[in-house]
């Protein structure tokens, strides 16, 4: 059971509520860089807009019991985290120094840590700080269970682009196993140096537009955007016997790789299939059942057709061109988060689920050509659609796939009880 969510996302969506109505009202969330941030010349729309947040310095060093001169060095990824789990845990109903003691998990998707590249060779050297601890991914996991004093797993991912989604599924694992009887799980991403930017423009991974055209024939890359999630997991039993809000259920889930294909970024539709076709097992949820897929849905020539035939020849069977299987991104309205891609899918599903709505995307004019519409029993979203309230529970799946070569799907249910 998801019992508990919260978020910082481009937009302004400092909560899922500015969240569900930055979405719904179709708001574009991509804008020119922050001044604080780098200087690029304004024609190279990569490097110079995004899915960008304002405030990355604001921070309540004391109330996370941080001296000032050890938040300073603190990167900024490390702040949401504290700032979003403490709201999360709000938003459960859950106060954050009960679970002092408790055998609650930590699941965080981290990537990059562009804020200690701010400073050069030399300036870190002579930085006498927290430099070290402020910066590194284990302890952007471990500084959360040390400040709630929690004892569970403790575990941060990178699997690039589905680490959020990747540490959910290992979230999953750990409560069914007993290991832990509430988790933490989300993801986190910061950009405050163009450097990744420039590498991934040079692979031809990003749009020289700067923005996501999920499935479109104008796609020709994505933006990158910023941002945290996190939400809070119980045991659906526990949660019930606990009183405890159910925003929606995690059915099942499951992780995969491509393994060998014509290249170590070349998506594989095979895996895809494969990983869709295990969390749909794994969830013993009915095909049917599956209303809509949040795709990963980067807007890139080559991997929408392959996400776009995959989930075709999955849903087949159970979807046709009278009832087909809708698909939408958040990516086109915040940028693709990378590593809190996932869990931005998520929360976007999840609300959808809530509110009984399927949002649809922004930037899609025309279908891409390289996609067989007429067979493939799949349609992208282009306006809300609502679900008749006695309908059967209805589920959407998430999906994100790591530039690695790491998959993840997810299958969330609606709950009613």
């Amino acid at each position: 059971a998801i019992i508990g969510m919260a978020c910082r996302f481009p937009g302004e969506a400092s909560t899922t509520e500015e969240l569900w109505e930055q979405l719904s009202e179709g708001t574009d969330a991509i804008r020119s860089v922050p001044k604080n941030r780098w200087s690029i010349p304004p024609e190279e729309a990569y490097l110079s807009q995004g899915g960008f947040i304002e405030d990355i310095a604001g921070f309540d060093s004391g109330f996370f019991e941080l001296s000032p001169k050890e938040a300073i060095s603190l990167d900024p990824q490390q702040r949401w985290l504290l700032e979003v789990t403490w709201e999360a845990l709000d938003h459960a109903g859950i106060a954050a120094r009960t679970l002092h003691g408790s055998h609650t998990g930590v699941f965080v998707g981290i990537s990059h840590a562009d804020y200690a590249h701010r400073l050069d060779m030399d300036q870190r050297l002579h930085e006498k700080g927290y430099i070290g601890t402020g910066n590194a991914h284990f302890t952007a996991a471990g500084r959360l269970s040390y400040f709630l004093g929690i004892q569970g797993p403790c575990v941060a991912v990178d699997t690039a682009c589905s680490s959020s989604l990747v540490a959910v599924h290992q979230a999953c694992h750990s409560i069914r196993d007993g290991s832990c009887r509430t988790a933490i799980v989300g993801g986190v991403q910061l950009l405050t140096s163009p450097d990744s930017s420039i590498y991934l423009s040079q692979a031809h991974a990003l749009s020289p537009q700067a923005r996501c055209r999920s499935f479109d024939a104008a796609a020709n890359g994505y933006v990158r955007g910023e941002g945290c999630g996190i939400v809070i997991l119980k045991p659906l039993q526990q949660a019930l016997e606990d009183g405890d809000q159910i925003l929606a259920t995690i059915e099942g889930s499951a992780v995969n790789h491509n393994g060998h294909t014509s290249g170590l970024t070349v998506p594989s539709g095979l895996a895809q299939r494969d990983v869709i076709r295990q969390a749909l097992r794994n969830s013993q949820v009915d095909a049917e059942q599956i209303i809509g897929i949040e795709a990963h849905g980067t807007g890139t020539s080559l991997g929408d057709p392959i996400e776009a035939q995959a989930l075709g020849e999955i849903f087949a069977r159970s979807h046709s061109s009278s009832s087909p299987l809708l698909v939408s991104s958040i990516k086109s309205y915040i940028g693709h988060l990378e590593a809190a891609a996932g869990i931005a899918g998520l929360i976007k599903a999840t609300l959808q689920l809530q509110k009984r709505q399927f949002l649809p995307g922004l930037h899609f004019e025309q279908p891409n050509p390289h996609i067989d519409w007429e067979t493939l029993p799949i349609e992208v979203c282009q306006e809300s659609v609502c679900w008749d309230t006695f309908a059967p529970n209805q589920s959407i799946g998430v999906s994100s796939f790591g530039i690695s070569g790491t998959n993840a799907h997810v299958i969330l249910s609606e709950h009613r009880g």
